[in-house]
């Protein structure tokens, strides 16, 4: 995931600072120089690394603190604060307000993704309960028109454009009218692809900004996109009212940092991330569960929402288990098969706090998702008798099960060793009141070090209400 170096580089700088023996200010200067210069590697610019800085030693203060104070978790808060600062300028996104029209222009690079962004953006409020329309005014171009039509077909979308109209005003303006005769609550429209050295072409944006008269403009860069991106979203902001941020391609292993960057000088919210080429693969934006996924602890509100999407938050059956404290590889092979339908791998597991790495190596989503397929192929391998744990694995059995799935006793024993480290957490979760209101007391299961990645008491109180709500009447998410 992009950005994957990042979160890891400071995480590393808090967990040093964490284990010295005394915080003082050389501790907080070397940890600061350290995430400092993990920002700029990451391409996020250096007057905006440079006022991370200054902002987090104004708070932390160690000549001033009180005797008493947790200087440790003191910083490891501002540090958190400051990187949600980062990525959210404090002002709130255009809501679109249901039952009237709600005019959403997409502006950009060419090359960004608009097009394949308005595609996804339109399927996310359709599967809302929206009625949604899209409008090619992309006529510079080639094959733009046809690119829309094909994902408003595959997403069956209503959409709007023209083969011979050259003029983007007036197409932008006509599709317009039509969606907004016809009721439509969303109109998308789709702009041509520009630079801001194009000078015609930024005319030409402000034209159809003046004839669509948007509710709202968002801006789509590409993760990917690098120090350009702070002059370059300058530019589109001076010409239009940018109003939010979508960024693209967060799926990728480019550095990131340079989005960022350009976030900060729009002043304008991020909305959503693009996950993947998928239709479906468009996330909200909120910038704490963002950084917290970042640091390695976890997004459960991201989570379950994935989970309700995704349609697999009913499952009696695991709720019946979990109440008598039994999981088998079955219900392994079940949860796996769940999680490939979640989207992205990296996207799904950063939302799990306390995941063990060591359950998909590290890479991209494909070979994430070829090495969970690969454990489904070795659990169809097993008999009836294997997969309800009915017996034990012996190393014959193992070895019968490795040859039969084509694999290796090794990648086996690894599957084997990952089921038995869920199995024990299921088994504690024995006789834990599942029905109640704020859902089962988690902290009897989980052990500390868990608990602190999930942001303390607080943040595992927080998991365990997501639980409670989605189990009233039987429903469990699928983990």
């Amino acid at each position: 995931m992009v950005l994957g170096a990042l979160g890891s580089r400071i995480s590393d700088a808090l967990r040093n600072m964490s284990n010295a023996m005394l915080v003082d200010d050389k501790v907080l200067n070397d940890m600061l120089k350290e995430i400092g210069n993990a920002l700029i590697a990451a391409d996020v610019s250096v007057p905006l690394v440079l006022n991370l800085r200054k902002a987090i030693t104004q708070q932390v203060n160690m000549e001033e603190m009180a005797q008493g104070i947790n200087k440790r978790k003191l910083i490891q808060t501002a540090v958190f604060q400051e990187l949600i600062n980062l990525v959210d300028p404090g002002h709130k996104p255009y809501v679109p307000v249901k039952g009237q029209t709600n005019v959403i222009m997409l502006v950009g690079l060419q090359g960004n993704g608009k097009t394949t962004t308005a595609g996804k953006l339109g399927y996310y409020y359709q599967r809302k309960g929206w009625k949604v329309g899209l409008v090619c005014a992309d006529t510079f171009r080639a094959g733009a028109f046809d690119q829309l039509k094909q994902n408003a077909t595959k997403a069956r979308i209503p959409y709007y454009g023209s083969y011979t109209e050259t003029s983007p005003v007036v197409v932008a303006a006509d599709g317009v009218d039509k969606f907004r005769e016809e009721g439509f609550e969303i109109i998308i429209v789709d702009t041509s692809g520009r630079h801001k050295q194009e000078e015609a072409l930024f005319e030409e944006m402000a034209e159809v900004a003046e004839a669509v008269e948007p509710d709202t403009t968002i801006f789509v860069m590409d993760a990917a996109i690098g120090q350009a991106a702070q002059d370059q979203a300058e530019a589109f902001r001076e010409r239009v009212d940018v109003g939010s941020v979508i960024i693209t391609k967060m799926d990728g292993s480019a550095k990131g940092g340079g989005a960022l960057s350009a976030v900060a000088a729009t002043h304008s919210p991020i909305v959503f991330i693009g996950m993947g080429e998928h239709i479906d693969q468009l996330e909200p934006f909120d910038a704490s569960s963002f950084v917290s996924r970042l640091l390695g602890r976890g997004d459960i509100m991201g989570l379950v929402s994935k989970l309700q999407d995704a349609g697999i938050d009913q499952q009696p059956e695991l709720l019946e288990k979990l109440k008598q404290g039994v999981f088998t590889l079955r219900d392994m092979a079940d949860q796996f098969q769940n999680l490939l339908q979640m989207g992205p791998i990296s996207s799904v597991m950063s939302m799990m706090p306390g995941m063990s790495s060591s359950m998909l190596n590290s890479g991209s989503d494909e070979e994430s998702a070829r090495r969970i397929n690969m454990f489904l192929s070795i659990m169809d391998s097993m008999t009836n008798e294997e997969l309800d744990c009915d017996v034990k694995f012996n190393p014959s059995r193992i070895a019968r099960v490795a040859r039969g799935s084509g694999t290796s006793v090794n990648i086996v024993s690894s599957l084997l060793d990952e089921f038995k480290r869920f199995a024990k957490v299921f088994k504690k979760m024995k006789g834990l009141n599942m029905n109640s209101r704020n859902g089962p007391d988690l902290s009897k299961v989980l052990d500390p070090r868990m608990i602190q990645q999930m942001g303390g008491r607080s943040g595992l109180q927080s998991m365990m209400k997501s639980f409670g709500n989605m189990m009233k009447g039987g429903k469990l998410p699928g983990m």
